[in-house]
């Protein structure tokens, strides 16, 4: 009997990081958990929502773990696969890691998959662990209603350079590495009004390694890092502000956004999880008048594999987009700056309320 052609993105309900729980449920989730952190060689817990766990062996090795997975975010196996992995191992490069093996999570509907299909997911995985130069060396499985692909995954890092989120200063200047829209353009593939330069914009983007977290760790003047993924810029950024204790100040204009996303956002597009992102955390954001609809949908899209949130010291700021640029990351530019809340200029574009 010929098994049914079925899309990977048909059998899931969300697809990449825009599957992740939304802000405020998530909060009432875990929000009063209690936080037990009484080892003191645990560097980095729960207590700010970091991108990974640290943990210190000695004066100059710390391990860095993590965990991610997700449903489809594209139909394409092999590119779902590479998609899972890439966006894991960004946990690790965020805290200014370097990964060392990984450990695959695979859940995958058997019965209705061929055993083709999902070799090919797990190839794709094995090929960007492979970029990164690393092996998956083993991981877990079960039989799933939905596909889920992701890894466990493992770094080390000197404990004089983990960059965490809470630690930006004053008068820091905000780079992104990356252009947002990828969740726009999963959506617009998943209801199939994508073409092939949006496709290919897509995965340029989210089988990308942030690698460059590695090097950015090794410069004093970066004082804090992190990754944007499900919540959105927004999101991301009032987590930093939040451990910060400082408010970051947007120039919208300036924040770079993968072309095919922005014509899409100006015709109307938006995710639910965009919709969900606002929801749970607007009332935290101030936005001044000019701001778009579509300018505000975009800075809550959900991303996978996003790029690397920097906050760094003024005179580090060209360095620090010059190495962007230098190992590929050609969208990455200054989009804002770190004040205290008495300093913020609301008049700018957006302003994080922490």
């Amino acid at each position: 009997m010929k098994r049914e052609t079925i899309r990977l993105t048909q059998l899931s309900h969300g697809g990449g990081c825009g599957c992740k729980i939304a802000p405020a449920v998530l909060d009432k989730l875990i929000g009063k958990l209690p936080r037990r952190h009484t080892e003191p060689a645990l560097l980095v817990g729960m207590e700010t929502h970091d991108d990974a766990a640290v943990y210190r062996l000695n004066g100059r090795q710390a391990v860095v773990a993590t965990t991610d997975f997700f449903m489809p975010i594209v139909d394409d196996p092999f590119d779902f696969g590479r998609i899972a992995a890439a966006n894991a191992l960004s946990d690790i490069y965020a805290m200014g890691g370097r990964p060392l093996f990984a450990l695959a999570i695979v859940g995958m509907p058997v019965g209705r998959l061929a055993v083709g299909t999902i070799r090919a997911v797990l190839a794709g995985g094995a090929a960007a662990c492979e970029a990164a130069g690393i092996a998956v060396a083993g991981g877990h499985s079960i039989d799933a209603p939905e596909p889920i692909y992701g890894l466990a995954a493992i770094g080390c890092i000197d404990p004089a350079h983990v960059k965490r989120n809470d630690e930006a200063e004053e008068g820091d200047v905000l780079i992104l590495g990356k252009p947002l829209g990828v969740g726009i353009l999963s959506a617009a593939l998943k209801s199939g009004d994508l073409n092939a330069e949006g496709y290919a914009q897509l995965l340029a983007v989210t089988i990308q390694l942030n690698r460059i977290g590695t090097e950015l760790a090794e410069i004093d003047g970066v004082h804090a890092m992190t990754d944007v993924t499900g919540f959105g810029l927004l999101g991301h950024l009032l987590e930093l502000c939040r451990g910060s204790g400082l408010v970051a100040a947007l120039d919208v204009d300036r924040v770079p956004v993968l072309p095919a996303a922005r014509l899409l956002a100006v015709g109307g597009l938006k995710t639910g999880a965009a919709i969900r992102n606002w929801q749970g955390y607007g009332h935290q954001v101030t936005l001044s008048a000019s701001l778009t609809q579509w300018q505000r949908n975009v800075l809550c899209d959900p991303q996978t594999n996003g790029g690397l949130l920097v906050s760094c010291a003024p005179d580090e700021a060209a360095r620090v987009v010059r190495l962007f640029r230098d190992r590929g990351y050609g969208a990455a530019d200054v989009i804002g700056s770190m004040r205290a809340a008495a300093d913020a200029d609301v008049a700018a574009s957006c302003c994080i309320v922490p």
